[in-house]
């Protein structure tokens, strides 16, 4: 049997959360990580895959946005997410209050009720502050742990595809510094025809609600 070379980086696009707002904080500072670019694809019509071709391309994002079990990692993601930012935003409500409340009666509060008023908000800031680090770190646990459980259903496939054409180096668009390609060699198409054929049920009904 030939040997396969799978040149491609597996890095799956969830439509990444923000990171969730943290009260009276500056953003950390640092240098953010490039994003991965696909070069313009040629002009023209799809091609069929070229007969005696040993090379072929396919966009790991594509695959990820368009498949099943890519939309169904995206949607479990977001419903994380958004569950957070609720809890975070009615978590600021309730400081908001008080720090009004301070405000407005701090002139007509005995000492005992102002430092118990204040103790009251520290602890809540912090408790803001200690719930929005460990939030953000959930939902990053759970993509990276759909991003995992792409890969490992995915490369599979990947080989699989390959080996059916005859091709012995597989290529990622998003990572090979490619910059121009015969339309022909983009299995991106077939490889989602083939991810969505052998889902799991649970994925493919969770993506259903967002095809059209």
């Amino acid at each position: 049997m030939r040997s396969l070379a799978v040149a491609v980086a597996l890095s799956l696009m969830l439509g990444a959360a923000p990171v969730l707002a943290q009260t009276e904080q500056a953003p950390a500072a640092g240098a953010q990580k490039p994003t991965a670019q696909t070069p313009t694809a040629p002009v023209g019509p799809p091609r069929p895959f070229p007969e005696g071709a040993k090379i072929a391309v396919v966009n790991i994002q594509q695959v990820a946005a368009e498949s099943a079990e890519g939309k169904a990692s995206t949607t479990k993601v977001q419903a994380l997410h958004q569950q957070k930012t609720q809890q975070l935003t009615d978590m600021n409500k309730k400081l908001q209050a008080e720090q009004q409340k301070l405000q407005q009666q701090a002139l007509v509060m005995n000492e005992q009720a102002r430092g118990q008023l204040e103790r009251e908000i520290e602890r809540q800031q912090k408790e803001i502050q200690r719930f929005s680090q460990d939030a953000q770190e959930e939902v990053q646990n759970l993509q990276a742990d759909l991003q995992e459980a792409f890969h490992r259903k995915l490369m599979p496939i990947l080989q699989k595809m390959a080996q059916e054409k005859g091709v012995q180096v597989l290529l990622s668009l998003q990572d090979a510094g490619i910059v121009w390609w015969d339309t022909g060699l983009d299995i991106t198409a077939d490889v989602v025809k083939q991810f969505d054929a052998t889902a799991t049920p649970a994925a493919t009904t969770t993506a259903k609600p967002e095809q059209k």
